[in-house]
């Protein structure tokens, strides 16, 4: 399996071992746009793996700080007594860049960055920037995804 992200269209394609494209997910990429060096909140782009599959039993809308679950379940009123929060929900795919100097390494480095693939509020747009520099999928479509790919699956993030 690879995935290939485009910012542009802010879609997410998932392709088999021959290329062939097995489904598309509309996604929400970083509204500071693209960028990979540390803190710029923008989302990296280039060739990267699923470093780490996080919350493979977790139920759907679990809530996540710093890739544990909190044992929260998300709610308009959870929402609304931490309105600051940047919600990663239901399901984490960590991501490793892999080109030296570009998102590997040094002040570019994707994994250091927490930069996830993870499911988001459902009143969350999709399909338009949005996110802190992660990629943002519905709760029902990461799921689906956790379940298709494997550690260690090529992602190619696209900003063409």
């Amino acid at each position: 399996m690879r995935i290939e992200i485009s910012i542009p269209q802010q879609i997410l394609n998932v392709l088999n071992d021959d290329r062939e494209l097995i489904v598309t997910y509309s996604v929400s990429t970083a509204a500071k746009g693209v960028g990979c060096v540390k803190n710029s909140e923008c989302t990296p782009i280039g060739h990267h793996i699923i470093r780490a599959k996080i919350g493979a039993d977790a139920l759907h809308n679990a809530v996540f700080i710093g890739r544990r679950a909190t044992g929260e379940i998300f709610t308009p009123d959870l929402m609304a007594m931490h309105p600051n929060r940047d919600w990663i929900l239901t399901r984490i795919l960590w991501l490793s860049g892999t080109e030296v100097g570009k998102n590997r390494l040094g002040n570019v480095d994707t994994m250091q960055r927490y930069i996830y693939i993870h499911g988001t509020p459902d009143a969350t747009s999709m399909g338009k920037i949005g996110s802190h520099g992660c990629i943002r999928m519905r709760n029902a479509d990461i799921v689906e995804l956790f379940d298709l790919v494997q550690v260690g699956n090529s992602v190619l993030i696209n900003n063409d």
